[in-house]
This record gives structure tokens, C-alpha cells and sequence, in this order.
């Protein structure tokens, strides 16, 4: 099946929430709530996510539509839109640009596009499983296949030890030529780019991760949860540049028992 058609308003749908949230980065009096989750929500949040949702249900009213702040809508349907308006609040509320806005488009219940949008930085990301651009100019992984010589991203490094094996996790970052927070969909984009090895999160949400793998799958890289699993649906997400580092990565976080 053609996906092509929907590119177009993924990309709408991307620089119309770009242009919304972006006066509102930066701004030191910023309401911030806490959600449920114990997570940080802001008017950008929001107000990105109605205006996607209102554009989707205009274009396409058939389509159903999961979206981090407001729920789901025909969450069954043929065609639904997973939307992250700020994917990365906690770097967007303290004036760090490493965030973005993650917009999915499932087909029968898998991720067929995706793209990662950040404004601040104009960087527009967009992948189907077979190639990735940045401001439609194609963009592949670098081909790294060695830990030794990988940079590896994580958002927060002590999430492992919460919700992984903490350990295994350390004795990967010890190995990595570099080890950077250039965390949540960003540390991705990199990886995607050209620019990074290695990007990995021990806990996501399928907003978190949707978009994610036609745009790591189009550049080369290889993308799946922690323990080596499918991507989608999943609560956590590993990727890597190569398949070769992508299974090293995978090994050193889930050693065989002795």
C-alpha cells in the first residue's frame, strides 16, 4: 500500500504544532502541571495536540487517533495517529531544546510513518521503514558496529536501575566511546542523523516509541525493546545504527545467566 498521501499531512501536522509551541519555549513563567503520572504537562502540550486532532479529524474523520494528553479515539481503526506533542517536557520546561514533537501514522496497528519535529532547531525528520530525510534530504546511520566506538544517548541514566537491570546497563555506558543525556526523541534523531550510535530508554509509552521506528527503520538502523523484542507495542526501546551494534547492545544488557 502506498503511505505517501499521508506524508504530506504529517508534515502539516508538524510545522502547524511547531509554530504554536515554539513562542511558548523559553518562556521562564510557563504554567507547569503535574500530571497523575507524576509528569509534567504545559499549555503547549495541550494546545499542540488539539490543534493535530483537529486537523486530523477534518482531513480524515475515519481515522482514529492516540495522543499522550487526551486519550484515544477508534483506537481500532484501519488508520490511527499516535501523537506526542512534547516529547522531552522536563528538557522543554527548563529551556533545553533537546525535545520535539513525535507524530505516528498506524497501519493495522503498526507504525508505517513517522517523524520528529523540532522547531527550535528547524529539523524536520520524517521516515516510512525505507528511508529517512531531514529537511527531505535523505540521511542514513553511520556505520558503526562496534560499542568501543559508539556514542550512546539515554535520557535519563538512572532510569535503568528502575525499571532494567542497572548493572548491565552500567557496564554497557563504561564500554561506549561516548555517553551523553541527549535523551527522549532527540538522542533518536541523532542516531537517525548520522550523528549518534546508540539510543535507548528502559520505560516508554507507545506514544513514545510509534514514531520512532519507520524513521530509525528508513535510515539503516535497527530498533527494538530492551530484551531484543518487537518495537511496537512495546514499554521500552533500544536502537542502534547497525544491525552488528544493535546486537552487542542487546547482549551486554541481557547477559546469560552464569
Amino acid at each position: 500500500m502506498d503511505f505517501s498521501p499521508y506524508r504530506a499531512l504529517m508534515t502539516e501536522l508538524a510545522i502547524e504544532s511547531g509554530t504554536f509551541i515554539k513562542p511558548l519555549f523559553g518562556q521562564a513563567k510557563i504554567a507547569v502541571d503535574t500530571k497523575a503520572d507524576d509528569t509534567p504537562v504545559t499549555a503547549a502540550d495541550r494546545g499542540a495536540e488539539e490543534m493535530m486532532r483537529a486537523l486530523i479529524r477534518k482531513r480524515h474523520p475515519s481515522h482514529g487517533i492516540i495522543g499522550e494528553e487526551f486519550g484515544s479515539e477508534r483506537a481500532d481503526a484501519e488508520f490511527v495517529w499516535v501523537l506526542d506533542p512534547v516529547d522531552g517536557t522536563k528538557s522543554f520546561i527548563t529551556g533545553v531544546p533537546l525535545w520535539g514533537t513525535l507524530i505516528a501514522l498506524l497501519h493495522q496497528g503498526q507504525p508505517v510513518l513517522g517523524c520528529i519535529h523540532q522547531p527550535i532547531l528547524h529539523q524536520l525528520v520524517l521516515g516510512d521503514g525505507h528511508t529517512t530525510t531531514l529537511n527531505a534530504r535523505p540521511v542514513r546511520c553511520r556505520p558503526t558496529t562496534r560499542i568501543e566506538a559508539a556514542t550512546l544517548l539515554t535520557s535519563d541514566p538512572r532510569a535503568p536501575a528502575k525499571h532494567q537491570d542497572g548493572a548491565s546497563y552500567d557496564a554497557l555506558e563504561q564500554r561506549a566511546k561516548l555517553a551523553r543525556t541527549w535523551g527522549d526523541c532527540y538522542g533518536y534523531l541523532l542516531v537517525a542523523t548520522g550523528w549518534a550510535d546508540i539510543a535507548l530508554d528502559p520505560i516508554m509509552n507507545p506514544w513514545d516509541i510509534a514514531a520512532l521506528v519507520p524513521v530509525i527503520r528508513g535510515a539503516g538502523g535497527v530498533i527494538t525493546d530492551w530484551k531484543g523484542g518487537p518495537a511496537y507495542p512495546a514499554e521500552s526501546t533500544v536502537a542502534a545504527a547497525t544491525p552488528e551494534l544493535h546486537a552487542a547492545v542487546i547482549a551486554t544488557l541481557n547477559p546469560k545467566p552464569r
